[in-house]
């Protein structure tokens, strides 16, 4: 069984450092929050339930969070291609991450699950 931390050193750089940071941003939003390897994918779930994840994307090879409720979020930099509920945020290689964005994405995401919007 692969374990979660082979999924983070087995990237290559810059990616891998991009990673590793938004791995730190996210588990610091809340202390209710745990990194799982499901599918082969880092996902973050909140009292057991995956609320988001961490991937690359295929075409543009930029790392990128996945918000598994995106369907509930309307924010322009938060795009959705032809997923259904899912919405993802693009992270440039070549800058520097948009930490309050994040964070504010994340904390969206978390407050759907505390107010029951998305049962636990």
């Amino acid at each position: 069984m692969k374990s979660i931390d082979d999924f983070y050193l087995n990237q290559e750089e810059p990616i891998k450092g991009i990673l590793f940071a938004l791995k730190e941003i996210i588990l610091k939003q809340d202390q209710d929050i745990t990194n799982v390897l499901k599918y082969g994918m880092p996902f973050f779930c909140y009292k057991g339930k995956m609320f988001c994840y961490l991937w690359i994307h295929k075409k543009n090879k930029q790392p990128y969070i996945g918000i598994v409720e995106g369907k509930y979020f309307d924010e322009p930099f938060l795009l959705q291609e032809t997923r259904s509920r899912m919405k993802i945020m693009l992270f440039d290689i070549d800058q520097d991450l948009p930490l309050e964005q994040i964070e504010m994405v994340v904390q969206k995401a978390l407050n759907l699950y505390k107010s029951g919007i998305i049962k636990i």
